[in-house]
């Protein structure tokens, strides 16, 4: 069995964890522990110290949309874009119930939105909870402020409890009062802050005053042929200004240093916002559900269009003349009408996951022709020398020119062929960054593949004569099983190559996948899209980790020399 289990890990490429079989079948602990220690542990403890890096330096890091997010936020994005794709699929599904499940899928609906309501009543209390801390904090001199603060908030639960308003408007309506309330405690706490500023620009612009007016009279004693005096003139202005400027900038950083803290909310305020937020999306695709469930459902819409047809298809039994037509005229418009809405889909944007799966099929599409290309013109590059000669200018030519480049000229070619986008089978965009990840991708291949050909054992070749097969015995049963390692080589190769043109190639051309997101959420510019772009960076990342791991295996299998295969 430990046998098996070391073979397994060979073939997948993880030969990394042997020395944790070996160490569970007690052979040379202490050689095994050393083995974990140096290719395990070191590098989980160097990927740890990488994250606490992170952690520590990315809010230091400032950007136009913010501080760079820290792990704990990516994860937090990570779990909104998940969240996201599953209320999609949830309404998506919605849309096509029908008969007692849909009955279910409502009054599950609908009991989950009684169930919001008490969030949003807890809200309220954590409200007055928090209006009670702040009306505490007010200082026995601020009685008149005391005063219109309680009076604003009585009236306030005054209005809501007339307007029989629902619990989450209260939630709401409390909430932006007490807001209003830590707003104003936040700026009378910078009062103190903000006068210090005022006080130090008025001592600087004091400062400022003094020396220029004591170089204007060091100026007048200066004689006008007194050259050294002039020189060292310049330089007591030179440093005036130095002075100045260093005094501004000191200025600038302060008055940044407000602002930025006039900004912040307490705490408190942060917390209920945040609860709020995600208690209203909470809200809004339940709602949802409840249309989509009912008015939006699609098996509701025949069945209400049905019964309109029924209607009709009575009096039509009972018309004559000119009303029989336009009767007939209105049943062959529902007959329609049904017929369209039961071939109807559901309207829903592509989430990250979607966009993933579009990803992986235009670089297996790519691929796929990368290989169907780079395997014959190797195969024969390998067998013949003159066909080598003269595809390696060609080789030389083409395998250094960047994706960039490629897609542009591609993205015409297929513009060309394609004139109706609407209405082709495939979308130009689609087809245009696989064809770039085809051209990119299939050098690899074709180098390894033409290498592996040629380094095949003449006897073999020498038997295939002896024996007089044919062409295509000598490639199936001699030149391709011998050149298989090398071949997967350059195809494991092509794949990650593939994979890194494809981002770059749906980014340029707005093609659906992985880089149209990026660049999306990047035209954003929030510090929410931000993070969402460390997570689509870390799916990168992954995936192509896993491509690479298919590869290896398929690699393993067919290699039968025992080479390694992977680093």
């Amino acid at each position: 069995m430990k046998y098996k289990i070391i073979r397994v890990l060979d073939v997948a490429g993880l030969r990394v964890f042997e020395p944790v079989v070996l160490l569970c079948y007690g052979e040379a602990p202490r050689q095994q522990l050393k083995q974990i220690g140096l290719y395990i542990v070191i590098p989980i403890l160097v990927m740890v110290g990488c994250v606490v890096a992170w952690d520590l330096l990315g809010p230091r890091i400032k950007t136009r949309a913010g501080q760079v997010p820290t792990p704990g936020q990516v994860v937090e994005a990570y779990e909104g874009i998940a969240n996201f794709h599953q209320r999609e699929y949830t309404k998506l599904s919605d849309y096509h119930q029908a008969g007692a499940k849909r009955e279910a899928a409502l009054a599950d609906t609908r009991q989950a939105l009684e169930e919001l309501d008490q969030k949003w009543n807890d809200i309220s209390r954590q409200c007055d909870a928090f209006y009670a801390r702040l009306i505490a904090k007010i200082p026995a001199e601020a009685s008149a402020k005391r005063t219109e603060i309680e009076t604003n908030w009585k009236q306030l639960n005054d209005n809501l409890t007339a307007s029989q308003a629902t619990a989450a408007t209260q939630a709401r309506d409390r909430f932006k009062l007490v807001q209003d309330i830590s707003a104003e405690f936040i700026a009378a706490n910078l009062t103190p802050q903000s006068d210090a500023i005022a006080q130090q620009e008025a001592t600087y612009q004091a400062d400022q005053k003094k020396r220029a007016d004591a170089l204007i009279a060091t100026a007048n004693q200066i004689a006008t042929d007194d050259y050294e005096g002039k020189v060292a003139y310049v330089q007591s202005v030179h440093q005036h200004v130095q002075q100045t400027s260093q005094e501004h900038d000191h200025l600038k950083t302060l008055r940044a240093e407000l602002s930025e803290q006039r900004g912040k909310s307490l705490p408190e305020v942060e917390a209920l916002r945040e609860q709020i937020s995600s208690t209203g999306q909470q809200a809004e695709f339940l709602n949802t559900r409840v249309n989509l469930l009912t008015q939006g459902n699609r098996q509701q819409k025949v069945d209400n269009v049905e019964s309109g047809l029924e209607d009709l298809k009575q009096q039509y039994a009972v018309a004559s003349g000119p009303e029989m037509f336009l009767l007939a005229q209105q049943i062959i418009q529902r007959d329609e009408l049904i017929n369209t809405i039961a071939k109807s889909e559901f309207a829903k944007p592509p989430t990250f996951f979607d966009q993933i799966w579009t990803s992986l099929k235009c670089v297996f599409t790519g691929f796929f022709i990368a290989t169907a290309i780079a395997i014959p013109i190797g195969i024969f590059c390998g067998m013949s020398r003159v066909f080598m000669a003269s595809m390696t200018p060609l080789i030389s030519l083409f395998k250094p020119v960047s994706p960039i480049v490629w897609l542009p000229i591609v993205f015409f070619i297929v513009g060309a062929f394609i004139t109706k986008p609407e209405d082709a089978w495939i979308q130009p965009s689609f087809l245009s960054s696989a064809i770039t990840v085809a051209l990119c991708s299939l050098w690899p291949t074709l180098v390894n593949t033409a290498l592996g050909v040629s380094a095949i054992d003449q006897d073999h070749l020498n038997v295939a004569r002896v024996l007089r097969l044919g062409l295509w015995d000598r490639l199936t049963k001699i030149v391709i099983p011998s050149a298989l390692p090398l071949i997967f080589t350059g195809l494991r190769i092509s794949l990650g190559v593939g994979w890194m043109v494809l981002i770059a190639a749906e980014l340029l051309s707005s093609s659906p996948g992985l880089g149209k997101f990026v660049w999306d959420m990047f035209n954003n510019g929030s510090s929410a899209t931000f993070a969402q772009m460390f997570v689509a960076c870390g799916f990168v990342g992954v995936i192509g980790l896993l491509l690479d791991r298919v590869m290896i295996v398929l690699q393993r299998m067919v290699s039968f020399d025992g080479a390694p295969t992977a680093l």
